[in-house]
């Protein structure tokens, strides 16, 4: 039991703190919830859970002095602990992209670390199902009893799916289909690499952005303050100090726009603060136009700071 290792030098409450963080780290900074009847579920239907750690206890497999109550008590609050389904697919994002938040750039495990969990994953996520899911599916998975269905397609995407009708092994129905029929028409299965003849799309061999293009979405999100896509772009390596065919970058879109929480991440990524376009305008010129005083303020006080 996994939870057996985590902080057990400190109290119950502060390692359930911990994982706590831990899951709202990966999910963007969204903050996760616990629902105490599903906990006092849990612990009043556990069984087999019990009988199962008293087994592995005298098996040896839990550290010395584990306190054996205390472990099944953390697990099942960890099996309480809800979200929304677009913020775990976050989650599922930062497992496809080796442990680093694609939102916040954030990393929350090492690459090992994701390593070892995706591969518990395949080979385990879906209860009794688990490897007749990875023979069709060939992908690292982990499903619940809510309904909810983790995936991860390593390095290119990872997705959350929740629909509550299980199935008698206690996964998603809908879920598993939807699995099915993604690696039906996509070449995601971990194999799929070895038949060069499938008919299947592969999206990864799909031509990338031109340069262009990448500067057009990235100064498009900056115009109307869409922060995600620009965190985003920068995970990917793109350069926020891009400037289009007139000389305008993020920035200045940003500015002219009055998008303080956008020119706020540029200024803390870094970017030129004093780009030129054609016209010889600079960001800060564009702020003083549309007489926004905040965005003046905060450009000037960056300035200084240079």
């Amino acid at each position: 039991m996994g939870v057996s290792l985590i902080k057990p030098e400190e109290t119950i409450a502060d390692r359930f703190e911990y994982i706590s963080d831990t899951w709202t780290r990966l999910c963007a900074n969204k903050k996760v919830n616990f629902n105490n009847a599903v906990y006092l579920s849990e612990r009043g239907t556990a069984d087999r859970n019990f009988a199962l750690a008293y087994f592995m206890r005298e098996h040896k497999a839990f550290p010395e002095a584990t306190d054996l109550i205390e472990t099944l008590e953390l697990y099942f609050q960890c099996c309480s602990i809800e979200s929304k389904t677009s913020d775990v697919a976050i989650a599922a994002a930062t497992m496809a992209n080796a442990g680093v938040n694609p939102l916040t750039g954030e990393r929350i495990f090492t690459e090992k670390t994701v390593q070892h969990c995706m591969s518990l994953m395949l080979s385990c996520g879906m209860y009794d199902f688990s490897g007749e899911f990875a023979f069709n599916i060939g992908l690292p998975a982990k499903s619940g009893v809510s309904g909810a269905l983790f995936l991860v397609v390593p390095n290119v995407l990872g997705m959350s799916i929740w629909s509550p009708r299980l199935d008698k092994l206690g996964n998603s129905v809908r879920g598993v289909e939807f699995c099915e029929r993604l690696v039906e028409k996509f070449n995601f299965h971990n194999y799929d690499s070895l038949n060069r003849n499938t008919s299947k799309k592969d999206p990864r061999r799909q031509a990338r952005h031109s340069a262009s293009q990448n500067i057009f979405q990235l100064i498009s999100a900056a115009s109307s303050g869409d922060l995600d896509t620009i965190k985003r772009m920068q995970a990917e390596g793109i350069n926020l100090s891009a400037a289009d065919y007139d000389g305008r970058t993020a920035l200045h879109l940003a500015a002219a726009e009055n998008q303080l929480d956008v020119v706020s991440y540029l200024i803390y990524q870094g970017v030129d603060l004093q780009p030129k376009d054609r016209w010889g305008g600079t960001p800060l010129d564009d702020a003083k136009r549309g007489a926004h005083r905040e965005m003046i303020r905060l450009l000037e006080g960056a300035l200084m700071e240079e």
